[in-house]
């Protein structure tokens, strides 16, 4: 039986490997990588030094083209289901064609598989096909909301209140759905018309030589926010952050 090890190997700091990621990767003889284009070269150069550096010669890195997703639409739903059923037909291919039998092959996921990101639900995808057969596992990692927290000395949590964890879009649409919300991947800083009775606790490119973090009561920070935020777009071609909004 051919397996499947998805490892997360945190919010882009090299230490956040955890001592199980270390092992997996030695566990593994063939590494999948799936190429995001030049701008995000960088994101694929971390992952082959983790590689380089905890993998068990001798191994392999398969790397194959991201498909591209539908930005241009207003269907968001339609268009990331559509993305993610074409980036299962990639890791299908890639499994059944560059993982003979008994091996083991890797996938490495930024922070935790099972935080805002599609590596679970398209393994699950690929089984259900039943053209491809094999056994995985979950290696879980460090999260960019842990890297946040730590950052900014903030606690997420505040005794006896929930944290609700939303998208960008769905604050824009819905607004703060509780006191303590964290927000993924915001990309027109939605957090703007909030009053002077929230704060946040910004950040990008967490645990990267690139991080950016920002603290502040939101009507005193947002515009600082967004500046940073678009120049370090332009700088670098792309942007991931987080953000964690707490109502006073």
């Amino acid at each position: 039986m051919k397996r499947i090890l998805i490892i997360g190997i945190g919010a882009g700091d090299p230490d956040h490997l955890t001592l199980q990621g270390v092992k997996a990767i030695a566990a593994a003889q063939v590494f999948f990588v799936l190429d995001k284009g030049a701008a995000k070269h960088d994101l694929v150069d971390l992952r082959q030094r983790m590689i380089e550096e905890h993998g068990r010669q001798p191994y392999r890195i398969v790397e194959a083209e991201d498909p591209e997703r539908d930005r241009t639409t207003p269907a968001y739903t339609g268009a990331v289901e559509d993305w993610r059923s074409r980036r299962a037909a990639v890791c299908e291919r890639l499994i059944a064609e560059e993982l003979s039998d008994g091996q083991t092959g890797a996938f490495l996921v930024w922070g935790d598989p099972g935080l805002y990101d599609s590596t679970l639900a398209i393994v699950e995808e690929i089984l259900a096909a039943g053209r491809v057969a094999f056994e995985y596992a979950v290696v879980p990692g460090i999260t960019s909301v842990s890297a946040l927290t730590a950052t900014h000395r903030a606690s997420l949590t505040r005794v006896g209140r929930p944290v609700q964890i939303t998208t960008g879009r769905r604050l824009a649409a819905e607004g703060p759905p509780a006191d303590d919300v964290l927000v993924m991947l915001d990309a027109h800083c939605s957090f703007g018309g909030l009053g002077a009775d929230w704060h946040i606790y910004w950040g990008a490119y967490l645990g990267t030589p690139d991080e950016i973090r920002v603290e502040g009561p939101v009507p005193e920070v947002a515009d600082e926010i967004r500046r940073l935020r678009a120049e370090a777009r332009e700088r670098k071609g792309w942007i991931m952050d987080t953000y964690l909004l707490r109502r006073l």
